[in-house]
């Protein structure tokens, strides 16, 4: 691995760098976007409950916050329970705007990472072209410039595709998971609304 890196020469190492940012981003929203950890299951039929059992304490609102980004979408939701109804949904989505932006944390990082990627293995091909053409001369050809100019260029073309692709697909994928948590914590909190305006026992 070490022969790939030196026979690649310095612009491979901006890729590596952006690689190993990429796989620490991957790995953290892989761990963070825990479908259980983001919006549980049983939260609603659990604050539900509390409801019938004669409402929530400020200190039962500051568990909720704590609990989840669902929970800090429902504890909003209940401290404007005596508010009107419009109130309520307002609150509730200025708390999901906040919760959104935590769940997209970093994945903008990796969408630049997937773009810049490729970028990153054409200049380095560029500059091994370049090497490449230096090596000759009018008296011939120097062999080994060549022969570098050739193992930069296709080095750093290989790279760049070889962080891009994983990067994108993770990406992709990780927005979809967002989407997909975002549109179910807001069908919770559409429910919870109507728990709490009477509409739904």
């Amino acid at each position: 691995m070490w022969e790939i890196i030196v026979a690649a020469g310095w612009p491979i190492w901006p890729l590596i760098i952006a690689s190993v940012i990429a796989l620490a981003i991957i790995g953290e929203r892989a761990w963070a976007l825990r479908s259980e950890v983001v919006a549980p299951s049983n939260l609603l039929p659990e604050v539900q409950k509390w409801l019938g059992q004669g409402g929530v304490t400020r200190e039962t609102l500051a568990k909720l916050e704590a609990h989840s980004l669902l929970g800090e979408v429902f504890a909003s939701a209940l401290a404007s329970a005596k508010s009107s109804r419009e109130i309520t949904k307002e609150a509730i989505e200025e708390t999901g705007r906040a919760v959104a932006h935590k769940l997209e944390r970093y994945l903008g990082t990796l969408g630049t990472i997937a773009t810049v990627a490729p970028l990153l293995g054409l200049l380095g091909t560029v500059i091994g072209m370049v090497e490449l053409f230096g090596s000759f001369t009018n008296s011939g050809h120097d062999v080994a410039q060549f022969a570098r100019g050739i193992s930069v260029a296709l080095y750093n073309t290989a790279a760049g595709i070889v962080v891009a692709v994983p990067a994108m697909i993770a990406y992709r994928y990780y927005r979809g998971k967002v989407d997909g948590l975002l549109v179910g914590m807001e069908q919770q909190a559409i429910k919870l609304v109507e728990i709490i305006h009477g509409d739904r026992k």
